[in-house]
């Protein structure tokens, strides 16, 4: 059995011991820091890992006119595996960052806008599905990259997958 500090993970600091994501990195209340993407760092990149990609889900999300559904937050894809996480604040500012950070790709969102969009949640506990895909090649997604291109490119590419679930 394998040690869980040999699992691919992918965290986040600034969750508190709740598991809840702080209110700085949503779109409401007092503390709210409109559009802030929250820090996050990955350990144990899966042998052979070229790149990897993110999808950032609220997997409580009604739909008005029928069940839940995901409403996609963020989409990152071709971060460079020599980096080891995403600063807090980073959407938005990968080319200011320079390095390898410029070499990253944010996707629209459900508000069709790219970048993470902070959540404006109708009522508070709500589930935020962090996916870290590790792939074996970067992926070549055209200019406007969505979930679901996203998705669909990575099929046959995937190494591992870290998931990380916290809370509004």
């Amino acid at each position: 059995m394998a040690n869980v500090s040999d699992e691919f993970r992918l965290v986040s600091p600034n969750k508190n011991h709740e598991g809840k994501l702080p209110r700085k990195y949503t779109d409401e209340g007092q503390g709210a820091r409109k559009n802030m993407s929250p820090p996050l760092e990955w350990y144990n990149l899966p042998e052979g890992t070229k790149s990897l990609s993110l999808v950032v889900q609220d997997i409580d999300a009604p739909d008005p006119n029928g069940p839940i559904v995901p409403w996609v937050v963020w989409v990152v894809t071709n971060i460079p595996s020599t980096l080891k996480g995403l600063p807090e604040g980073f959407s938005g500012k990968g080319e200011e960052l320079g390095g390898d950070y410029a070499h990253v790709k944010e996707g629209h969102n459900d508000e069709k806008v790219p970048g993470w969009r902070g959540p404006k949640l109708p009522n508070p506990g709500h589930r935020f599905e962090f996916k870290l895909f590790a792939l074996d090649d970067e992926l070549n997604l055209g200019n406007k990259v969505t979930k679901d291109k996203l998705l669909d490119a990575v099929e046959g590419h995937v190494l591992g997958e870290a998931v990380l679930i916290v809370i509004s």
